[in-house]
């Protein structure tokens, strides 16, 4: 694999991770009543998120760059919503975190928005 490509894979893995983590120690913080040292931590870490599309390689425009990274975010937070309900209680493989990943006749994959019951 090209050493841009592979570096531009890890700067949008990256982001992904860090809009997830952040956006999770705020809404601990503000939802849950936990401390706001999370929150202020969220806050530098989605910070963190805004500066890591910056680095992806000279020439890339910011449309492109956040329309290849919607794709990789999409997949990363599926892949982690299933990874912790799975680890963390008994839902099914076709519930995923409250989304159902269906496979319609047109041939591409949807996201239905729909109450996970356990």
């Amino acid at each position: 694999m090209d050493s841009t490509i592979a570096r531009s894979v890890l700067l949008f893995v990256l982001a992904g991770l860090c809009e997830i983590g952040g956006g999770y120690l705020v809404w601990l913080w503000l939802r849950e009543g936990r401390a706001v040292w999370l929150g202020a931590i969220g806050g530098l870490i989605l910070f963190l998120y805004g500066v890591l599309p910056t680095l992806q390689p000279a020439g890339a425009s910011f449309g492109r760059v956040y329309a290849a990274y919607g794709g990789i975010f999409v997949v990363l937070s599926l892949a982690l919503s299933w990874w912790i309900d799975t680890a963390y209680s008994s839902v099914s493989i076709g519930k995923i975190s409250g989304r159902t990943f269906e496979w319609r006749y047109s041939d591409r994959a949807t996201i239905s928005f729909a109450r996970c019951t356990r």
